[in-house]
């Protein structure tokens, strides 16, 4: 069980971030809970209890802001040992020929700036600490998907995580990649057949998370078992 150690988690409000602070918290970290929603933050802070838990609001496409949210956390907390780079966004239908641009903004602003403005903001804490680095990418990462500029900025994700860890080689600091399937999520107005759940991707983040400091686990793929003939 962690000693007092520190895990940020951004877009931590619903979903796999929720669940992975819920399973971190049994497993004994503190948490800095990041996301845009306060409400919700506060509700996962009351079932965590405020002794263990904190909640950041911050949007993560705000790189200052997440400047000033980072300067929280460790007045709050005092270090920062783990970040879980997890916020991300989805775009809408109509490919490149038709999905609005807007929604492909909001999505590099996201899912690939918000990546990197946390790294920059959480870096010198992690180095210290010779922690850990988490980033959601995804299973969208890995093929290619017609029209989906949501594929196309986590393929940017899964090269930020491999560039990251050359990065820091040498430094003692462990870098996963997180690559899950469809997730049943606030992504989709209806739950979608053959999906994992929050709870299935945490899972995969506590494993990393708690693997001794000799085993670097680079990536870990999480697809749903496919529904029996």
């Amino acid at each position: 069980m962690p000693d007092g150690k520190v895990l940020l988690v951004t877009g931590a409000s619903s979903g796999i971030g929720a669940a992975t602070a819920l399973a971190a918290a049994d497993a004994g970290w503190r948490l800095a809970l990041v996301a845009r929603s306060a409400g919700k933050l506060e509700e996962l802070v009351e079932r965590i209890g405020e002794e263990r838990a904190g909640a950041f609001a911050c949007d993560v496409a705000d790189h200052p802001g997440q400047e000033r949210m980072v300067e929280e956390v460790v007045r709050r907390f005092g270090r920062i040992d783990a970040v879980f780079a997890n916020a991300g966004t989805g775009g809408e239908p109509g490919g490149f020929s038709g999905a609005p641009p807007e929604s492909w903004r909001r999505m590099v602003d996201v899912n690939i700036l918000g990546v990197a403005y946390t790294l920059r903001a959480t870096l010198g804490h992690v180095k210290a600490a010779r922690g850990h680095v988490l980033i959601t990418g995804s299973v969208a990462g890995r093929r290619v998907l017609a029209g989906s500029m949501y594929a196309a900025t986590k393929w940017a994700v899964h090269a930020i995580g491999y560039g990251l860890r050359e990065e820091l080689r040498g430094s003692g600091v462990r870098v996963t990649l997180i690559e899950p399937g469809v997730v049943d999520t606030a992504f989709f107005d209806t739950p979608p057949e053959a999906a994992l759940q929050p709870d299935d991707v945490a899972r995969a983040v506590l494993y990393a998370l708690t693997q001794p400091p000799g085993v670097d686990v680079h990536e870990l793929t999480v697809l749903p078992t496919p529904p029996a003939a």
